[in-house]
């Protein structure tokens, strides 16, 4: 819902930063692969208790995820650029909640098992459509140029990541921000679907 005109605020400083990077010869699946890193770094923390690190990890996760997106704009997208930075989202995506369960099982493991049963919702829904999209050559740049087609919703990126940084700033409310987000997440899916029943019925 809200990555769209977010766009217009992170774009221009984004654009200046990954200029500096295509100068120095870094490629947008070096910054894919490195960003990645602290994705997965956030979710060991937070399950070793070090929430302000994970937090710190988080924001540079998005920040190359951010910055990727942005080189290959100003040189080349690819396949195989997109492929790698859908995979790596959808892996932190399922990695910060999964820290939050080792953190405190008897108090989060229900409410991560029910985010992440959410996410695949989420996740399914949105790349069925857009393979769907390319079938038919449906395309659209409302979220900046990308490789395959960018369905919205009411829980996209921008909230994801604001969800999880809400919890890392309170751990020990995970469980009750899990449960509304993950039922924000279901509303997102059954708005999907219903795009997808109007667009390819005939």
């Amino acid at each position: 819902m809200l990555d769209a005109p977010l766009r217009k605020v992170i774009d221009p400083p984004l654009s200046s930063m990954a200029g500096q990077l295509v100068r120095m010869g870094i490629s947008a699946n070096v910054v894919t692969v490195v960003g990645f890193l602290p994705g997965l770094g956030a979710a060991a923390a937070i399950a070793l208790g070090e929430l302000w690190v994970a937090l710190a990890l988080v924001l540079v996760n998005r920040l190359a995820d951010g910055l990727d997106g942005a080189i290959a704009r100003q040189t080349r997208t690819t396949d195989l650029g997109g492929y790698l930075d859908i995979v790596g989202d959808f892996i932190f995506y399922g990695a910060v909640p999964f820290g939050f369960a080792i953190l405190a099982p008897e108090q989060n493991a229900l409410a991560a098992c029910f985010l992440l049963l959410s996410f695949i919702g989420t996740g399914s829904s949105f790349l069925a459509y857009a393979i769907v999209a390319e079938k038919r050559k449906i395309s659209t740049d409302i979220r900046g140029k990308k490789s395959f087609y960018y369905l919205g919703g009411l829980t996209e990126g921008t909230e994801t990541i604001g969800f999880f940084i809400l919890c890392c700033l309170f751990a020990e409310q995970f469980a009750l921000f899990a449960w509304i987000f993950g039922a924000a997440c279901w509303l997102t899916t059954a708005t999907r679907v219903l795009a997808a029943i109007r667009t390819f019925e005939t």
